[in-house]
C-alpha cells in the first residue's frame, strides 16, 4: 500500500492520524516479529481522553461504542506507523475486539464493526480481516471497548 492511499484515505474520511497513546501500564504499543506486527489493545484515545466510559448496553449505546471501537483501530493504525510506518502494511491480518458488556448484551460484532469497517474503509481489500468479538464484564479504565491488531508488513 503506498503512502498516498491511505493518506488519501485518511483525508476523506476527515480523519488524522494521531500521536501513539502513551501506554497505562507495563508494555509497548506494538511489536514487529518476522512479517507481523501486533499491537496492544488500544483504548478509544482522543487527545488523552476516553471517548466514552462504561459498559455498552448500560451506560453506553451501541452507536457510541462503534464510534469508540473506530477510534480504537485508529489508535492502533498510530501505533503500527509509530514502529514501521503504514506505507509497509500488506494487509490486516486480524481484529481482536472486547466489549465492556452490560448483563445481557449480546451485540459485540455489531460494536467491533466500528473497527472493521473503518479498517476496510483504509485500505480496502487490504483491510479484510478475520476477528473475534468478545464480551467482558470489566475493562481498563472503564472503557466501553478495546481493539488490538495482527498486521502484515513488507520485508
Amino acid at each position: 500500500m503506498s503512502k498516498t492511499e491511505w493518506k488519501d484515505a485518511l483525508d476523506r474520511l476527515g480523519v488524522v492520524l494521531p500521536p501513539v497513546a502513551p501506554p497505562v501500564a507495563a508494555y509497548v504499543p506494538a511489536v514487529q516479529t518476522g512479517s507481523l506486527v501486533y499491537t496492544s489493545g488500544q483504548l478509544p484515545f482522543v487527545d488523552g481522553e476516553l471517548s466514552a466510559e462504561g459498559k455498552v448496553g448500560a451506560d453506553v449505546d451501541v452507536p457510541t461504542a462503534v464510534e469508540a471501537a473506530r477510534l480504537c483501530a485508529l489508535n492502533a493504525l498510530a501505533a503500527v506507523h509509530d514502529l514501521v510506518g503504514l506505507d509497509r502494511v500488506v494487509r490486516i491480518v486480524k481484529v481482536v475486539g472486547f466489549v465492556n458488556s452490560a448483563p445481557g448484551f449480546t451485540d459485540q460484532p455489531i460494536v467491533i464493526n466500528g473497527a472493521s469497517e473503518f479498517l476496510g474503509e483504509v485500505f480496502g481489500e487490504a483491510g479484510v480481516h478475520a476477528r473475534s468479538a468478545v464480551g467482558v464484564s470489566e475493562l481498563p479504565k472503564n472503557t466501553p471497548v478495546e481493539v488490538e491488531l495482527i498486521v502484515e508488513v513488507d520485508g
